[in-house]
């Protein structure tokens, strides 16, 4: 997420509490907006034709994508050229920071769930158990507490370069 243009580490801590406080809510980017403040209502009357932000949703994470459309506002030149460009619309810059927000919330949705790979741990626990090796044994040969080595072979405890040895002096003993 630190990668877009504007986010920092303030704006981005704001919108991962919003979005990881509220995981049911964030089933596609539209719940993702309202959730942050930023999904547009209609707020017409006769022939006026205008759209507000809703009073629901989390005003820090409103006020992190203000920041960031600020930002952008100032130094990012895609940016000015759309603002010019609502400007030239007949839009004003209220509306123009409007939906230049929707469009931050469409770019950052797609941000925190980046694919990770977590390493396959199945095997560990058939494989000791074939070598007839005791956890006492394994934990004394790895300077762990004795319960180390269960919990990180039912995936209790996440360490990959653990895995990794364990794995390889299970397969050299």
């Amino acid at each position: 997420m630190r990668a877009a243009y504007g986010v920092g580490p303030d704006t981005t801590a704001q919108l991962l509490v919003t979005a990881g406080s509220n995981p049911e809510r964030m089933r596609a980017e539209a719940y993702f907006a309202t959730l942050c403040g930023a999904a547009p209502t209609p707020a017409s009357s006769c022939r006026t034709n205008r759209h507000h932000l809703p009073l629901g949703g989390d005003r820090a994470a409103n006020a992190a994508l203000y920041r960031i459309a600020l930002v952008r506002m100032a130094g990012d030149s895609r940016t000015r050229e759309y603002v010019a460009r609502q400007t030239a619309a007949g839009r004003t810059n209220k509306e123009s920071i409007r939906l230049l927000k929707r469009a931050i919330v469409r770019e950052v949705f797609r941000c925190p769930t980046p694919t990770v790979a977590v390493p396959s741990i199945a095997d560990l626990r058939p494989l000791r158990q074939s070598k007839n090796i005791t956890l006492t044994v394994a934990a004394r040969h790895f300077g762990l507490w004795p319960t180390a080595i269960p919990n990180l072979e039912r995936g209790l405890r996440r360490d990959a370069e653990l895995a990794g040895a364990y794995r390889d002096w299970l397969n050299a003993a």
